[in-house]
C-alpha cells in the first residue's frame, strides 16, 4: 500500500489555507472571474520577481509555449532546436505552430541541452532554440547564446521552458530571465503551482508581449477586431491568479526545503547511482530523480516500503507513437537514450516529515548493494 505519495500539492493548501480561502472569497464575490485586478496584480508581481518587464498570465504552460513560439513568428519552414528528453512539451508547441522540431542530445550531468550539439545541429531554418530547465535544473543558456554567436547565428531566438524551474537562480538572474522569452505552468504540483491549469510567458521584448497578449484573445487588438491570425482563449482566471499571488511570495522558502530533501537523498546514494543535478547551485528541487542502473529493483523495494515513485520521462519525443508519421529531424541521443532507461523520480515536495524522507534515505541506503 502506497502511504508516500510522488506529490501532495494538499499539504501546500493547507499551510496557507485561511490566506487561500480569503482571496478566493474576495474573487467571488467580486464578481470579475476573467481578466480582473488580481490577474493584472499577478503580471506585474511576476515580472519583477523573475526580473524581466512583462508578463502575459494564460491558460496553462502548454498554451504559453505554443503561443511564445507564435509571438516569435514561427511558423511551417521553420526548425526549433530543441531536447527531447523532457516529456513532449515543446515538441508538441512545435507541431501546433507547424514548425519542425530538431532533438540534440543532452549533458550527462544535468539532462540539460548540451550548447556544443545545440550549435552542431543549427541550420538554415532554425529559428529558435527552446532552453528546458529539466527538473528544476538551469540549462546553460549563456553557453547556448554564445555556442549560437559563435557560429554566426545571433538571430536564433532562445525560448526558455520554465515549467520545472520557478525561482531558479545562476549569477543572480532567475530562469526566465536568461534568454529572449521564457514560457511557465502553473500546474498544481509545480514549484509555483495553482489550484488548476495556469501559466505564463515574460519576456522584456514589449511588443512581443503585445503580440501574445493579443494572441491570448482571439488575436483581438481591439474588441471583436482579430489583427492577428491563429489567436485563442487562454486567459489566466482571476482564480488562479489569486491564489499564485499567495503562493509567489513562498517560493523561494518553498524551493531551500527541496534543496535539503535532494541533499539528504544524495547523500544516502552510493555507487553508481545518483540522484541528477545534486550539485548544481541552480537546481530548485521540482524534481528528485535518481539515475541508477537497478531502477526496476529499486522501484520495487520503494513501493514495497509504501513509497511512490514514476518516471520522468519513459518515451523520447522522437519516439512517441504519435509522432511517427510527423515531421522531425533527430540528432544522434546516447547520453538521453541511456538515461530513459535508468531514471526514477522520488518523492520531493515542501511539507514531507522528517520521518518521510528518512523513509526514502533508508530504501536508498539499503539499496545500495544492488550497485557493487
Amino acid at each position: 500500500m502506497i502511504t508516500l505519495p510522488i506529490n501532495d500539492p494538499v499539504r501546500l493548501y493547507r499551510r496557507l489555507k485561511p490566506e487561500i480561502d480569503a482571496v478566493m472569497g474576495e474573487v467571488l464575490c467580486s464578481g470579475r472571474w476573467i481578466d480582473g485586478p488580481f490577474a493584472d496584480r499577478f503580471a506585474t508581481d511576476f515580472a519583477a520577481w523573475c526580473g524581466v518587464k512583462r508578463c502575459v498570465p494564460l491558460a496553462n504552460g502548454t498554451d504559453a509555449l505554443e503561443l511564445a513560439l507564435r509571438g516569435l513568428s514561427v511558423g511551417p519552414g521553420d526548425e526549433v532546436v530543441t531536447a527531447a528528453n523532457a516529456g513532449g512539451f515543446a515538441t508538441e508547441a512545435c507541431r501546433l505552430v507547424g514548425a519542425t522540431p530538431v532533438w540534440v542530445d543532452v549533458r550527462p550531468d544535468t539532462l540539460g541541452l548540451d550548447p556544443d550539439l545545440v550549435a552542431e545541429a543549427v541550420g538554415s531554418r532554425t529559428k529558435v532554440v527552446v532552453a528546458t530547465h529539466l527538473y528544476g535544473i538551469l540549462a546553460d543558456v549563456a553557453g547556448i547564446r554564445r555556442e549560437l554567436d559563435r557560429i554566426g547565428r545571433s538571430d536564433v531566438l532562445i525560448l526558455e521552458d520554465c515549467a520545472q524551474a520557478h525561482g531558479a537562480m545562476r549569477d543572480g538572474r532567475r530562469a526566465g530571465s536568461l534568454g529572449d522569452v521564457a514560457a511557465f505552468s502553473f500546474y498544481p504540483t509545480k514549484n509555483l503551482g495553482a489550484l488548476g491549469d495556469a501559466g505564463a510567458v515574460v519576456t522584456d521584448d514589449q511588443e512581443l508581449a503585445e503580440r501574445i497578449t493579443w494572441l491570448r484573445l482571439h488575436g483581438w487588438r481591439q474588441r471583436f477586431r482579430a489583427a492577428l491570425p491563429f489567436g485563442r482563449n487562454s486567459r489566466m482566471n482571476e482564480m488562479q491568479a489569486a491564489v499564485l499571488g499567495v503562493k509567489l511570495k513562498h517560493v523561494d522558502g518553498w524551493n531551500a526545503e527541496r534543496r535539503r530533501i535532494i541533499a539528504s537523498y544524495a547523500a544516502a546514494t552510493k555507487g553508481p547511482s545518483r540522484i541528477v543535478g545534486a550539485d548544481d547551485p541552480t537546481n530548485v528541487g521540482h524534481l528528485a530523480v535518481l539515475r541508477t542502473p537497478n531502477r526496476h529493483a529499486i522501484a520495487k523495494a520503494m513501493s514495497a516500503a509504501g513509497i511512490a515513485t514514476d518516471v520522468h520521462y519513459p518515451v523520447l519525443d522522437c519516439d512517441q507513437e504519435g509522432a511517427r508519421a510527423m515531421p522531425g529531424r533527430k540528432r544522434p541521443l546516447p547520453v538521453s537514450e541511456r538515461a530513459r532507461d535508468e531514471i526514477l523520480t522520488l518523492p520531493c515536495y515542501p511539507d514531507l516529515t522528517q520521518q518521510e524522507i528518512e523513509r526514502v534515505v533508508l530504501v536508498l541506503a539499503s539499496s545500495s548493494f544492488l550497485d557493487r
